[in-house]
């Protein structure tokens, strides 16, 4: 039996050995491309049975390039980078990991939105440089009975509410796509999104990157906020106009932003962003824990693995 070729585009992760390990049962010709562009890619994947690919961009013109795949794993929770119509054209299969690091991610939105509001991150700069003063900070408030609310009612953001909630907060979510009688199971308001922005104090983003969905805080939502409002971003970079985002920091209307995820990543050097005392930046790393990476490889590498076994995939994307 020929081995089956697994061609890898891109890796961010210390070590390739969960996949190997998910894949060892195949045997397989394990190839990893120099870099993600596109010659690269088609250098390893032009014949291969499977494609791993995590950051690096699946074109319709590498999707035309490859003569055998019949899957694509994307080590990841979304598929933005995957022409997934053109690779169901072709009859390829695209599996993704949307439950890998719900815990992590949760965790990082939650703890954004205590630093934003305890103002822990101006406080230690305070301190480092040497003041240890009141009257900067002030003034904070309680958290319990303020309202958090969550655009979007995926996995991460219901693992959101019983942390939430643990600290006294009221939540509320707008997904247009989940129905009341999931979000009342959870113990949370479903509300349009008018709604939501007139009545939060934070407003945590977690809706899906769609065309629908690019720029959706935008001027005019963040005109409905409540003054003085707090924002934050774990889920993807373009849901936030920036450009916005910078005119409501500047004016006061909005109090603060916490993001994890920029529009463009890395962000600049010389972004409006840096350097505010009421905005705090993380690079990415929301996803980020020794377990999530472990899990994420493995399940996607397991799935590639059903498919090249013949068997149907946990995580299909549908086209």
């Amino acid at each position: 039996m020929t081995r089956p070729i697994i061609a890898i585009t891109d890796s961010p992760f210390p070590s390739l050995d969960p996949v190997k390990a998910a894949l060892a049962k195949l045997d397989p010709d394990i190839r990893v491309a120099k870099s993600n562009t596109a010659d690269d890619i088609l250098a390893v994947a032009h014949d291969a049975d499977a494609v791993v690919v995590c950051y690096a961009q699946i074109t319709a013109a590498i999707l035309g390039g490859l003569t055998r795949c019949k899957v694509i794993g994307r080590t990841g929770l979304g598929v933005d980078n995957i022409d997934v119509p053109a690779a169901a054209a072709r009859g390829i299969t695209v599996t993704y990991v949307p439950d890998y690091c719900l815990r992590e991610v949760s965790d990082h939105a939650m703890a954004l939105l205590l630093a934003l509001a305890r103002k822990v991150t101006l406080s230690n700069k305070l301190v480092q440089s040497g003041r240890w003063e009141l009257p900067p900070i002030v003034p904070l408030r309680r958290l319990e009975g303020q309202v958090l609310g969550l655009v979007g009612f995926g996995n991460i953001p219901r693992g959101v509410v019983p942390k939430a909630k643990a600290f006294g907060l009221t939540v509320i979510t707008h997904d247009p796509f989940v129905s009341k009688d999931v979000t009342a199971s959870a113990g949370v308001e479903g509300v349009s999104f008018d709604d939501l922005l007139a009545r939060s104090d934070f407003i945590s983003v977690h809706a899906p990157l769609m065309p629908a969905t690019r720029g959706l805080m935008n001027a005019a939502a963040f005109a409905k906020m409540k003054k003085g409002a707090l924002i934050i971003n774990t889920a993807r970079g373009p849901l936030i106009d920036e450009a916005a985002l910078i005119a409501a920091l500047d004016s006061g209307h909005l109090g603060g932003a916490a993001l994890d995820v920029v529009a463009t990543e890395p962000l600049a050097k010389d972004s409006p962003l840096i350097g505010r005392d009421n905005v705090i930046l993380t690079p990415h790393t929301a996803f980020y824990s020794v377990e999530a990476l472990i899990e994420l490889q493995t399940k996607c590498a397991t799935d590639v693995a059903r498919v090249l076994s013949g068997e149907k995939p946990v995580y299909p994307v549908k086209a």
